[in-house]
């Protein structure tokens, strides 16, 4: 394609899937089938890649990330983001109420909204289109990661609005759903990765990230509460909630006007036990003037706004008695401690049981069991043992010991350098390690063997059928008849499932592996690196680390795994049973060979591409990529905050260094 004709494409691709996007996240209609959108998507995509100068700022690929950043630049603030004061106290707010009819004219209107539990981004628009987010900083200043809240699709990178302001600054809170913070967990457990502790916590962190593919997947979303900025056709809080709807930005419905104090209490008792079914926490009630003009005669403190106050419900506590410690045991391993205590109403919902998470926490609490115990809900969301009602206290209560053998198979248990969990390394013969194996090796993402659920598991490990995921293929109609509830059309269902397996591409095979930190994305990474699984596995620490996001952690892991007798063993059976060791190289289509033959370092921060973009695209015209400058490599392609000690390391050795400019020029050729 000729490049006059590339940006018309991109152009026309790009105005048509914004449309697309507005339509089904902001009107919430789909007007075109998925199948459809993601082939518009990867067209617009592969021809930014090969005319990476014609991509335009609101490029909905932004929404699935590839910048990568080495640090965030520091943005100075409009409007300053000022915090509110906080109230746990009904008279409180009453006395604000006074004291707002005292020093403004007339009667106060209040718009009353949910105060969500997550982090404040004020996001910058010119001509509609989205420039700029910041994090709230001090206030005065934040971190600039307009490339992460690019991700969230709910966040409208254009706006198809007529009479837009020429600037305007819209701010929100960013948050991950329950539902995905649980999603979130599940994947980490999957491949040994410490679970985050709560929502609110993992949004911040995740919008701190550096790759902003990484963050893409993390799926965040955002809650619009406010707009700023001059000249704007609103004269109230509630017509700008409005407005921004209208807009297109994500307003959530929870919002109220209230004229009285009697309509606020009722507010908040409304919200109180409702809160709980939002599909994001909230941990109190933003107060707030409508009036722009009333707010302006209140002012400011140096702190906070005087024309607002937030109401933030007390953590439900509940006191239970601690019955007994259970050790469970998970699919890595992994051992964690949970309470079991006597049934306590909090939140709405009965709590028998409480996570301990490790030995640290059962140390830091002291806990002796037959302990009156304090129980809060974590975010609203997980239970938690936050203290000990010490006047309850007998002194025949015995102190905690963490267990040192595993519950499960009584192998001694072992505590990583670094590490707060303890784990069992007897991954082979531990019961609930087997079980969790053969549950992680047929779930979707994995080898997705239909009609094998957990219960199966427990029965063809009793039956002793299967003790390990590879004894899944030498199962037998015979064997699976015997079983209870299992009947004739799903024995052959299943052995179907097992069979359809077989096709599964080496991606998947290497993720249902159970490798430990190697997830869906870092096993896509091998397969398309290595090709087969001979080569994977005879390769160094060195070739390991070459691969883009394979760190040294993953690279030590990947090491550890392939150089045991057992894994070896377990993946000769999955050989002989069939499964797909390789990538059908014939489907993979090279650009070009212009680079076969060299070696490329790549180092630093790029404007047109992020740091994979660039390898896959050395990659994809016969390069080879490596990890460090060595006598090796044959070009280092420098982008902007590289460290100095790479570039003299490249520059003594007689390592080409080539810019971005030039990266591109050798592309054309």
């Amino acid at each position: 394609m000729k490049p006059e004709e590339a940006k018309s494409t991109i152009e026309e691709l790009t105005d048509k899937i914004n449309y697309y996007n507005y339509m089904y996240y902001q009107q919430h209609k789909s007007e075109i089938p998925d199948y459809d959108f993601d082939k518009l998507l990867e067209d617009l995509l592969r021809l930014e890649q090969q005319f990476p100068q014609y991509r335009k700022e609101d490029s909905p690929t932004q929404r699935v990330g590839g910048h990568v950043s080495g640090e965030f630049p520091t943005a100075i603030h409009r409007f300053p983001m000022l915090s509110l004061a906080n109230t746990y106290s009904k008279e409180e707010i009453t006395e604000f109420d006074t004291r707002t009819k005292k020093q403004i004219q007339g009667q106060p209107e209040y718009i009353c909204e949910q105060k969500y539990d997550g982090v404040a981004l004020s996001i910058t628009y010119e001509n509609g289109i989205l420039k700029k987010a910041v994090t709230r900083g001090d206030g005065l200043r934040g971190d600039d990661i307009t490339h992460n809240a690019k991700t969230i699709r709910s966040l409208p990178l254009r706006i198809f609005a007529d009479n837009l302001p020429e600037i305007f600054e819209v701010r929100g809170e960013v948050f991950l759903t329950l539902e995905n913070f649980e999603r979130i967990n599940k994947e980490r457990e999957d491949i040994g990765e410490p679970l985050l502790a709560n929502p609110r916590n993992a949004a911040s962190g995740t919008l701190k990230m550096q790759d902003s593919a990484i963050v893409a997947k993390r799926k965040l979303d955002c809650y619009i509460y406010s707009l700023l900025g001059e000249n704007l056709p609103i004269q109230s809080h509630s017509e700008a909630l409005e407005l921004l709807k209208n807009w297109g930005f994500n307003v959530p419905d929870t919002w109220s006007k209230c004229h009285s104090i009697e309509e606020i209490m009722g507010y908040i008792e409304h919200w109180r036990e409702k809160r709980f079914q939002l599909p994001v926490g909230t941990d109190g009630v933003v107060i707030k003037l409508n009036s722009f003009q009333q707010q302006n005669s209140l002012g400011y403190t140096a702190k906070s706004p005087r024309w607002a106050v937030a109401y933030k419900y007390k953590a439900e506590s509940a006191s239970s008695k601690l019955l007994s410690i259970e050790f469970q045991v998970g699919r890595t391993g992994a051992v964690t401690p949970v309470a079991n205590l006597s049934p306590v109403s909090l939140a709405g919902t009965t709590v028998k049981r409480a996570s301990l998470h490790n030995a640290n926490e059962i140390k830091r609490l002291d806990l002796r069991l037959g302990d009156t115990v304090f129980v809060e809900k974590g975010g609203d969301i997980i239970p938690k043992v936050t203290g000990v009602d010490l006047t309850q206290r007998s002194l025949d209560f015995k102190p905690i010991e963490f267990i040192s053998f595993c519950p499960e198979c009584g192998t001694e248990l072992i505590r990583r350098e670094g590490e707060a969990v303890h784990y069992c390394p007897n991954d082979t013969l531990c019961p609930p390690q087997i079980k969790g194996r053969v549950e992680h090796f047929i779930q979707r993402k994995a080898m997705n063997i239909e009609g094998l659920g957990p219960e199966t598991i427990v029965a063809l490990y009793d039956k002793e059928l299967v003790k390990d995921p590879a004894d899944l293929y030498a199962l037998t109609y015979d064997q699976l008849i015997s079983l209870d509830r299992f009947g004739d059309k799903s024995a052959k269902n299943l052995l179907k499932g097992i069979e359809k397996s077989k096709e599964a591409p080496l991606r998947n095979v290497l993720f249902a592996l159970g490798i430990r930190y190697v997830g869906i994305t870092v096993a896509d990474k091998l397969a398309r690196h290595f090709e087969n699984i001979d080569r994977l596995m005879s390769a160094d620490f060195e070739e390991l680390r070459s691969v883009p996001e394979i760190g040294e952690k993953i690279a030590l892991s990947i090491l550890d795994y392939f150089n045991t007798p057992e894994k070896q063993s377990f993946i000769d059976k999955l050989k002989e049973a069939g499964l797909n060791f390789s990538v059908d190289t014939s489907e993979q289509v090279k650009e070009s060979n212009i680079f076969e033959g060299q070696s490329f370092v790549v180092s630093g921060v790029f404007q047109n591409f992020s740091r994979d973009n660039i390898k896959e695209k050395i990659e994809n015209n016969g390069g080879r990529i490596i990890s460090a400058v060595s006598s090796k490599a044959d070009y280092l392609v420098a982008g902007d905050k590289m460290g100095p000690a790479k570039l003299d390391k490249a520059t003594k050795l007689g390592v080409k260094i080539v810019s971005e400019e030039e990266f591109l020029e050798m592309l054309k050729k």
